[in-house]
């Protein structure tokens, strides 16, 4: 599904985003910054770098966007599974969101306060379905392998053999294991 501007204000009421104070050129771009199966789960807005930008955290990723006037686009982004650690402070008013990701922090300062604790929560519920999802495919992987179709008796017979002729075995044991496959 290609993504439009008026898809993604959808989306932002939808997950209840509350702030995106200074960033509606941001969220103009984001349409063309966006994967195709990329699900937006909640977005705010934070001074990074001493400016505004629009932080978005999606199935994916977490996007930092920020666009000047005379500069164009600067985007960031960190995949959810290179995230080491997200946290949280609150003030009066304000607030700020930590993220690490092993090799940097992401310190958003200025985020409204009441904003923080959503853009958290979403972001570690995505982490937490990236991980399922994963090991979804793992289990699934284990699964198809222990419903491969054993070898036929025949085929069994001709490993055994092998075995014999390279000395692993010895006749006995050749005769022993065949009986069970004929």
């Amino acid at each position: 599904m290609a993504h439009t501007v008026e898809s993604i204000k959808e989306r932002f009421k939808e997950v209840n985003v509350t702030d995106l104070f200074g960033t509606k050129k941001e969220v103009k771009e984001l349409p063309m910054i966006l994967f195709d199966d990329e699900i937006i789960n909640y977005a705010t807005s934070g001074f990074l770098d001493n400016n505004t930008w629009l932080i978005v955290v999606t199935n994916k990723r977490v996007l930092f966007l920020d666009k000047g006037m005379v500069f164009g686009i600067k985007q960031k982004e960190i995949p959810l599974e290179k995230i080491n650690s997200i946290s949280q402070k609150r003030g009066m008013l304000m607030g700020e969101i930590h993220i690490w990701d092993g090799a940097a922090k992401f310190q958003i300062k200025q985020v409204a306060k009441n904003t923080v604790q959503p853009f958290v929560d979403a972001t570690n519920r995505a982490i937490d379905e990236l991980k399922k999802g994963q090991t979804v495919t793992v289990v699934q992987a284990q699964a198809e392998t222990a419903a491969a179709p054993e070898p036929s008796g025949y085929a069994k017979i001709k490993e055994l053999k092998e075995l014999l002729d390279m000395g692993a075995i010895t006749q006995d044991e050749f005769e022993t294991e065949k009986k069970k496959y004929i």
